[in-house]
């Protein structure tokens, strides 16, 4: 049985995820509704999977896959959240995630994931197996131009069209003001991008972030 983490913004729902889980003899090691908050107790708990929500309360799932793959810890993605957009399932699986499942799906399709993912396979629900083609193959509508950025400019780019100072995210992710400068005139000069407002809509269209963040 898997040893898992749980991350979605609404507590009813990790507290029904933790009941059906560990009915069926998983042991949900911990849970949060953070990015920050669930990335430091995934480093420090190490587990077998985690179930991720895409869309958390002030940030993005996208940021805590990033960070996950960066750190290319052993630990496993299954996202489990509302959009089965094509370029949603897309940049999740190019961001390492081992599943990916739609809030409506039967519970059998989450033990199912966990098996798989827990076996070193992939596992995608069956509303979202064509959209992850579609996407991977470049027929949506994103034009396939996020594929050039980087796991940490990806994130760095989520952070500054949610409207953070380069000081404020070099004091997040460890690192000066002028490297996440760096950082950003690259991924705008990668993207084509001219200004900040340009970083923001093209978040916004690529669904990194919604517009009330």
């Amino acid at each position: 049985m898997s040893r898992i983490y749980l991350v979605d913004d609404h507590l009813i729902l990790r507290d029904g995820l933790r009941a059906l889980l560990e009915h069926a003899g998983h042991q949900v090691v911990g849970d949060a509704g953070d990015v920050a908050e669930a990335m430091a107790a995934i480093v420090r708990l190490q587990p077998d999977i985690v179930v991720l929500d895409l869309q958390l309360d002030g940030r993005s799932g996208f940021e805590l896959l990033a960070d996950l793959q960066r750190r290319a810890l052993p630990t496993r993605t299954i996202v489990l959240t509302m959009s089965g957009a094509s370029r949603h399932v897309a940049e999740a699986l190019r961001l390492g995630a081992a599943g990916y499942l739609l809030k409506g799906s039967a519970s059998v399709e989450l033990m199912a994931a966990i098996e798989a993912v827990g076996t070193g396979r992939r596992y995608l629900g069956p509303a979202v197996a064509e959209a992850a083609l579609e996407g991977l193959a470049g027929k949506d509508d994103t034009g396939g131009a996020g594929e050039l950025l980087s796991p940490r400019e990806r994130q760095i780019l989520v952070m500054v069209a949610r409207g953070k100072s380069s000081t404020a995210i070099g004091e997040e992710l460890h690192l000066s003001s002028k490297t996440v400068d760096t950082y950003r005139s690259r991924l705008m000069a990668k993207l084509k991008l001219g200004d900040v407002p340009a970083i923001v809509r093209w978040a916004i269209r690529e669904g990194l972030v919604d517009l009330d963040d």
